[in-house]
């Protein structure tokens, strides 16, 4: 059975009134600035903490010479003690480290502890402030994983070291 076409209605609609109508919805405008202050301040967070996270690493001869190896940040910096050179000065270990023929003196807040001794290859974590590096961690060749990852300069230190002195623990 088919339907009736004379059934239907295909009269226009009546327009709608649009002061009957809703009220478009307004803004949340503060959400929105909420919203983008905070992802701002995230990205300046995360900004400074990548920034101040990155140590360069460098060996002594590189202090003053190579980008990021400049004194008043921070860096690891990788040397040998210096043979006669550690000293305990009240809560501080005071030595030098030395890397082709250039030194540099470090106060250390500590005592280094484990297997650090004078004439190995050291890696000092810290800040140079008037020509002497402010260490707050001292790392020492003591592992295979380090010299597997850091072999060439395992080796470079080891040659500089201290003539006729075991290099190794």
């Amino acid at each position: 059975m088919q339907p009736d076409m004379t059934d239907m209605d295909l009269s226009p609609r009546a327009p709608v009134d649009p002061a009957g109508s809703k009220p478009k919805a307004k803004r949340k405008w503060f959400p929105m600035i909420v919203l983008g202050l905070v992802i701002v301040a995230g990205g300046v967070i995360v900004t400074q903490f990548l920034t101040s996270a990155v140590d360069y690493y460098c060996n002594v001869d590189e202090v003053g010479v190579r980008g990021g190896c400049d004194a008043g940040r921070r860096i690891r910096l990788q040397g040998t003690v210096d043979e006669g050179s550690v000293e305990k000065v009240a809560n501080t270990t005071v030595f030098t480290i030395s890397f082709n023929g250039e030194t540099i003196p470090v106060t250390y807040d500590g005592e280094p502890g484990g297997i650090f001794k004078e004439c190995i290859p050291v890696v000092v974590h810290g800040v140079i402030e008037n020509g002497e590096l402010l260490g707050d961690r001292v790392e020492v060749k003591h592992s295979d994983e380090y010299v597997a990852i850091n072999d060439k300069r395992v080796t470079e230190a080891e040659q500089a070291g201290c003539a006729g002195t075991s290099k190794t623990p």
